[in-house]
């Protein structure tokens, strides 16, 4: 049996006092396509975890990089869901991706890390925005979320609580 190479991310669900999340507007190229065309995906801020660093210091240094949010003096954000996604064509140079969801409650705030809108750009993001469930819900597009059905087990942290173990996430 083969074992498969996949890229180990980190992710924020970044909550504020009104269960709204922050999520990253992903654009990014179609698989198999011209290049030309692109599709939309909205994930959570995060990303992958660099040879040697802990998973809590990737999701620290992403947040600064790409939102700007700090987690320095606070407490460990607790790990809520855990995805894995064999398919080679998720993530280049990878048979698929694992990532590990952490729960951050905070104000709300602007959007603003320490990359450049160029740096972003290179990392496929093209925006931000605050959602409220119900908008996750509703939402026809264009654009896909992260994991693709993000309203079922959002809706179920918010209304249980944080689990005891990390909770399966399909694709």
């Amino acid at each position: 049996m083969t074992s498969l190479n996949l890229r180990h991310s980190v992710r924020a669900l970044v909550l504020d006092g009104e269960d709204r999340i922050l999520l990253c507007r992903f654009t990014l190229p179609e698989p198999d396509g011209d290049g030309a065309s692109t599709f939309v995906v909205w994930a959570a801020p995060g990303g992958g975890v660099a040879p040697g660093e802990s998973p809590l210091g990737a999701l620290r240094r992403e947040l600064r990089e790409e939102v700007g949010l700090d987690l320095a003096g606070r407490a460990e954000p607790p790990h809520v869901w855990h995805q894995e996604v064999a398919d080679p064509g998720m993530s280049k140079g990878y048979d698929g991706v694992v990532n590990d969801y952490y729960l951050v409650r905070t104000a709300s705030f602007v959007p603003r890390g320490a990359l450049s809108d160029e740096q972003l750009a290179a990392e496929n993001i093209s925006g931000m925005r605050w959602w409220r469930p119900r908008d996750i819900v509703d939402h026809r597009g264009p654009g896909l979320f992260s994991p693709r059905d993000l309203a079922t087990p959002l809706t179920a942290l918010l209304t249980g609580g944080v689990p005891d173990r990390p909770v399966l996430l399909g694709r």
